[in-house]
């Protein structure tokens, strides 16, 4: 079953016009038939009263004193016909039938009640008959009078009922399905103001989604701001707990690094590494509890890079190696600017010490992601090392880093839903690619 609620909605609704209609159509033509066969029921009736007004019977021989007048029974294969039949090859037919006579016994059953026979020129004609006894001087007389019409021309006007009655129906149809489409846009529109609610939540631009609409949603917006007072409280407490945890470190690290002051040289050395990587791991630590509670906020990469440029081109200058900076205005990534700081300013550290001459940092759209490529025309990584270089504590360098920098980039990235990925740039160096989550 689809999962859209919209495409639910408009199914449903179609499938139910469809039904409905279709049972408006069938009871329609079923009543419009009914009302026809009736109409022509009491028209033969009515001419078979004449008929039998009209039989006389005087000194044994009959007579018709009055006929039906309507003309078509004086015009061969009119349409409308009548027919007498008694005793003793007794007959009297309208002119209508010309050289067909009606044989009660031969007629066979038809629609509507009628009886159905062959007419002038093999035409099908449906026909009332009625057994009467009259009662004369002589005896009674049993007859059997008939009148019959041609079933053409009934057909004939049920068909064009139903094909008005089909343009109506589909007219309606369409007026019912426009109608359905706008309750349906209308119905969800409360759905996408709320998303839109959200989004504004997410971007850090309010705390709280507005206490307003169909009174359907409104417990739904209550349930959503108490998940999100209670995240904020979640947040005061993790922030609480990180500087609990910086502050608690701080210090036993200050007293080692005193301590070590008064050691020889090697063991000071070793010491003060350690206490380096202790101070890297507790930082790790406390990002990782920011992490997944300050992800509502965008970041503009063009000017973040623009920042953690300024703040290591002295370096880079000292050395002659430039920067060049390919990142439209434009594209926002959708992370919290502490985060890609961490995740980008590592990967550009590790670029800034291995680069000969030039640093490029460049961005695009790909797909649902921002993808940001860092290029340097260093040593670079051989091919077999790629998929290693972002294991924590792993590094090529001999006397440089602790090789947490790339690892805390990937785990900042895959907190976000990001990724990054190593190869080799067209300069010679490392490539690193960046793939930050964004808004469509």
């Amino acid at each position: 079953m689809t999962q859209s609620l919209r495409l639910r909605l408009l199914v449903g609704a179609v499938l139910a016009i469809a039904f409905i209609l279709l049972l408006v159509a069938s009871g329609l033509s079923r009543i419009f038939s009914n009302y026809v066969a009736d109409r022509y029921r009491a028209d033969m009736s009515a001419i078979i009263d004449q008929l039998a007004a009209g039989v006389e019977f005087s000194g044994g021989r009959a007579r018709m004193t009055d006929e039906p007048g309507d003309p078509r029974f004086e015009l061969p294969g009119s349409g409308l016909y009548w027919q007498v039949v008694g005793e003793n090859d007794l007959k009297f037919r309208s002119r209508s039938l010309w050289d067909v006579e009606l044989a009660a016994d031969a007629l066979q059953a038809g629609p509507y009640g009628f009886r159905e026979g062959q007419g002038p020129d093999g035409a099908l004609i449906l026909v009332q008959l009625r057994d009467l006894v009259l009662e004369t001087p002589e005896g009674n007389r049993p007859l059997t009078l008939l009148a019959g019409f041609d079933r053409k021309v009934m057909d004939d006007a049920i068909s064009e009922y139903h094909g008005a009655m089909t343009i109506m129906l589909v007219l309606t149809a369409a007026v019912l399905l426009a109608a359905a489409f706008l309750q349906v846009g209308i119905g969800l529109a409360p759905l996408s103001r709320l998303q839109d609610g959200l989004a504004l939540v997410r971007s850090g631009r309010t705390d709280q989604l507005p206490d307003a609409g169909p009174t359907e949603l409104r417990p739904l917006v209550g349930e959503l701001n108490g998940l999100l007072r209670e995240r904020e409280t979640a947040i005061e407490r993790a922030r609480a707990r990180a500087s609990d945890l910086a502050h608690g470190l701080k210090t036993p690290l200050t007293v080692l690094l005193q301590l070590a002051d008064n050691l020889p040289d090697r063991e000071r050395s070793m010491i003060r590494q350690q206490v380096d990587l202790i101070r890297q791991r507790a930082d790790r630590q406390l990002q990782s509890a920011r992490l997944g509670v300050e992800q509502m906020a965008q970041t503009g990469l063009a000017s973040l890079t623009g920042k953690l440029v300024s703040v290591l081109a002295p370096v880079t200058a000292a050395r002659g190696v430039t920067w060049q900076i390919g990142i439209d205005e434009g594209l926002t990534a959708d992370m919290d600017p502490a985060d890609l700081a961490e995740a980008l300013g590592n990967v550009l550290d590790n670029a800034t010490r291995y680069a000969r001459t030039v640093i490029s940092v460049s961005a695009a759209r790909d797909g649902e992601f921002i993808r940001l490529d860092v290029e340097d025309d260093g040593p670079g990584v051989e091919d077999e090392d790629l998929a290693a270089i972002a294991r924590r504590g792993v590094h090529l360098a001999e006397d440089e880093g602790t090789g947490l920098g790339l690892a805390i980039s990937t785990d900042v990235l895959a907190a976000y839903g990001g990724r990054i990925m190593f190869g080799r740039s067209e300069r010679g160096g490392l490539k690193v690619g960046l793939f930050l989550p964004a808004r469509p």
